[in-house]
């Protein structure tokens, strides 16, 4: 790849008809795959209570990738720090970070990814979590230095791996977090794209170098759907739109098949969609190839994290596959 490098966010989609063994089994297999086609990363995102994704156990689901493939890095897109004591999270990354030196990456957002009734059974409360996010992310970076003399509480896998920890958002409070804080920042870009120009100036003005890091580094979240025809790609590509209507009327689901021709039922959702997936290369490998070149040079990422929620397994890893090739 000449480009920007490329990885892959997998949200291990569970598909109308299909398992969550299923899923599992093919996120394995796309990683295997994505790891030869020479992509980056693999992460997979934090999501509970949705009937089309497999990842809730988040660090389980990397431990399936990371165990089942040899050098691609593996992490979390993220994990939902408020959802989680930061001990707890130390400490299962650090034993990803003991079982796979060098491969394990650590993203953190502050959303609860979910709704919060059941944000509120994950956590059993939800007073004062989100504010106390800065706070968590300090705790979780101190867990992985070395141990201090007299140390207390210590994170047994963890401590001494230094996981990196990257910032996850869609707004520019993550952004400022990120630049404040000295840490590669990760910005949702493939389903909130408002305010991308916005949080990409912010983190990049007030970036203070640190021990992680020391110039700015940031990834953008993109969806591409590649396939031999753009027809095929915008077939393919409803089952995105289908779901993302589905999500956003109260009515989350698996994963759909595509639909030929399918359009949103009324104009209010045709404007939600244009919207929200303002950030979508979808066709042929020549189209594909002429808006990657152009996203790339509008917003100079250092890395672009792709996902492609594609209902066929085979036409999914054939995505992948075109792109690692342009």
């Amino acid at each position: 790849m000449a480009r920007t490098p490329l990885s892959v966010l997998d949200l291990a989609p569970i598909i109308e008809g299909g398992t969550a063994a299923m899923a599992l089994a093919n996120s394995l297999d796309l990683a295997r795959h994505a790891e030869a086609w020479g992509y980056h990363r693999y992460w997979l995102a934090e999501h509970h209570n949705m009937p089309g994704i497999a990842s809730a156990a988040t660090a389980v689901a990397i431990a399936h990738v990371a165990g089942g493939t040899k050098t691609i890095r593996v992490g979390a897109g993220g994990v939902m720090l408020p959802n989680h004591a930061p001990l707890v999270i130390a400490e299962q990354f650090g034993t990803l970070a003991a079982l796979h030196p060098g491969r394990i990456d650590l993203g953190v957002g502050r959303a609860p990814g979910t709704d919060q009734r059941t944000a509120l059974a994950l956590r059993r409360t939800l007073e004062g979590d989100i504010e106390k996010f800065p706070q968590d992310v300090l705790e979780l970076l101190a867990y992985f230095e070395p141990a201090q003399a007299g140390q207390v509480v210590r994170a047994i896998p963890g401590e001494g791996t230094r996981v990196p920890v990257w910032i996850l958002g869609s707004s520019l409070y993550g952004a400022e977090l990120a630049a404040v804080l000295g840490l590669p920042y990760a910005f949702a870009s493939h389903f909130a794209p408002a305010e991308l120009d916005a949080a990409l100036a912010l983190y990049r003005a007030r970036f203070q170098p640190s021990q992680f890091l020391q110039a700015p580094h940031m990834m953008l979240g993109l969806n591409v759907v590649a396939a031999d025809s753009d027809e095929e790609a915008q077939r393919l590509f409803t089952s995105l739109q289908q779901a993302f209507v589905n999500l956003r009327t109260g009515r989350p689901g698996p994963l759909p098949p595509p639909v030929t021709g399918w359009s949103p039922p009324d104009i209010r959702l045709s404007m939600m969609l244009d919207q929200a997936l303002a950030c979508a290369l979808v066709g042929a490998p020549g189209t594909v190839s002429a808006g990657l070149d152009a996203f790339i040079a509008a917003h100079k990422p250092d890395e672009l994290m792709v996902t492609a929620q594609i209902y066929d397994h085979a036409a999914r890893l054939k995505s992948y596959e075109i792109l690692s090739k342009l």
